[in-house]
């Protein structure tokens, strides 16, 4: 009887997909609608004074900050992960996960205290830990294993949702925010996180059953609790004493943050490789390409990411913004990205599907990089003019976001389906977790490399050193192709495949 329900849900077709891809579309593109819409502004607020509404932050800690608060969020995916491998199942996971990040928005949009900014992106975290790995598991699950080029396609479409939301955000969150109240916005963003559940818990339905493919038996339920209580105990026992010795300030925060992605990072691969029993000898041997994927991953984000930080308060203080006579919203800017995504994600969807093994994964994160490197190198010339004291046409940001995207659509969704396809199976939502490690590592390295911009360095050389950084991998990863498409196993017709 379950088969029978599960072939007819298959029936029911999505853009030529299962119709549960619908539902995923929609949940993300509303959470998603939230991230960024409350993040087009973040920095902009944090470092408003406090007679603007803002935090008062100075503009180096407040760049930090959101670049270590990006990387927290990914990097609590991998926990998530685990919890929704081993307690909740991926789709108690996303339900729960929607909650918090719902709550999280609210006490963004509760003016008057800086403890309920910082509340509120704590919860964020929390809840999108749960919410993104498990999110994208479920995706994988609609496919068979099978079918490598149509999960590619439906990991595209997946995306496409995601950008959807972002487009949408920063012209509503962004505009409430800038231009009436930065709490307006942020409650704004709430109400699409609870648009975003409503849709979820209606199309469930659709959805696989969603429980936890390896539970915790009750020796290791006990163990988990008592792992995470002392944690709890251990991290207030560390403000407790920074409160008191009045070193735990807000910058010594973000530094000692930036090391925690980088060092879980090392953690976690050193323990698939020697700790692990689980793992069967094809399954070590994919992991090891993989760490080059994760390497160059972490590069792009590095960059990519500082859309928030770096291009936010250029964008804010070195661009023309002018139209007419009317000053557009800085974080308009923003919405770029996700409509070029929206555009051209069906091409590189319909691509992936025609080139089938041809284009290797490798290979496409290679010409990623190149992209993303030529972004910034963009931005160097942009940042020469404004260097002059004129302010720059919006069309830098434009050519920049274009060059961006591109590389994004060659790596993201890929990302996600190859982290898919070489997870072993005893690590099914926690590979995806270990996705958003990448995402995090870049995030928190290249927030701390933001102090560093009209500081220590020009703003030019600034951009030209990161763009050559990510030139240099794309070049590197180029060479090593072929074997990494032999460790991948990428080089098989999909029938001969191991799983």
């Amino acid at each position: 009887m379950a088969t029978s329900a599960t072939e007819a849900r298959q029936e029911r077709r999505f853009l030529g997909h299962p119709r549960g891809l619908a539902t995923l579309f929609m949940t993300e593109m509303w959470e998603r609608f939230s991230f960024y819409g409350m993040r087009s502004v973040l920095v902009l607020f944090l470092a408003a004074s406090a007679a603007g509404g803002g935090l008062g932050l100075r503009e180096g800690t407040a760049k930090a900050l959101v670049g270590v608060y990006s990387a927290m969020v990914y990097l609590v995916a991998l926990p998530g992960g685990w919890i929704g491998d081993r307690v909740l199942g991926p789709r108690r996971s996303v339900l729960y996960g929607g909650v918090i990040i719902m709550l999280g928005h609210l006490s963004l949009a509760i003016p008057g205290s800086a403890a309920f900014v910082y509340l509120g992106l704590t919860l964020i975290i929390i809840g999108t830990g749960l919410l993104k790995p498990n999110i994208s598991t479920l995706v994988g699950h609609l496919y068979r294993e099978d079918e490598d080029a149509r999960r590619d396609a439906g990991f595209s479409i997946f995306y496409m949702g995601i950008n959807l939301g972002a487009f949408l955000a920063p012209l509503v969150v962004g505009t409430l925010g800038q231009k009436i109240s930065w709490h307006l916005g942020f409650g704004m963003a709430a109400i699409g996180m609870a648009l975003g559940l409503v849709q979820y818990v209606l199309g469930q339905k659709n959805l696989h059953d969603g429980e936890p493919p390896q539970r915790l038996t009750e020796k290791e339920r006990r163990h988990f609790t008592t792992i995470t209580s002392a944690g709890c105990a251990a991290v207030a026992a560390v403000i407790l004493v920074g409160l008191a010795t009045r070193t735990l300030t807000l910058d010594a925060v973000t530094w000692a943050l930036t090391v925690v992605p980088i060092c879980v990072a090392v953690a976690y691969f050193a323990f698939m490789f020697f700790g692990s029993h689980e793992i069967t000898p094809d399954e070590r041997t994919r992991l090891k390409a993989y760490i080059w994927l994760f390497v160059a991953a972490s590069v792009f984000w590095m960059i990519y990411d500082q859309g928030a930080t770096e291009l936010s308060t250029f964008a804010q203080y070195k661009t023309d913004l002018s139209v007419g006579g009317w000053e557009m919203p800085s974080s308009w800017l923003q919405a770029v990205n996700p409509i070029m995504v929206i555009l051209l994600a069906p091409v590189f969807a319909a691509l992936w599907v025609k080139a089938g093994t041809r284009l290797s994964t490798p290979l496409k994160f290679s010409i990623a990089m190149v992209l993303c490197g030529l972004s910034f190198v963009i931005m160097m010339f942009a940042a020469a003019q404004a260097a002059h004291g004129a302010k720059v046409s919006v069309l830098w940001l434009v050519v920049t976001y274009l060059i961006q995207t591109t590389g994004e659509l060659c790596l993201s969704p890929v990302g996600l389906s190859v982290t898919t396809k070489l997870a072993p199976k005893a690590f099914t939502s926690q590979m995806i977790g270990l996705w958003f490690l990448a995402v995090a590592v870049g995030d928190a390295i290249g927030g701390q490399m933001t102090r560093l911009a009209g500081t220590v360095l020009s703003e030019p050389t600034y951009f030209l050193i990161l763009g050559l950084i990510a030139i240099a991998t794309g070049a590197v990863l180029a060479m090593a192709v072929g074997p990494l498409r032999h460790m991948m196993a990428e080089h098989h017709e999909p029938a001969t495949a191991d799983r």
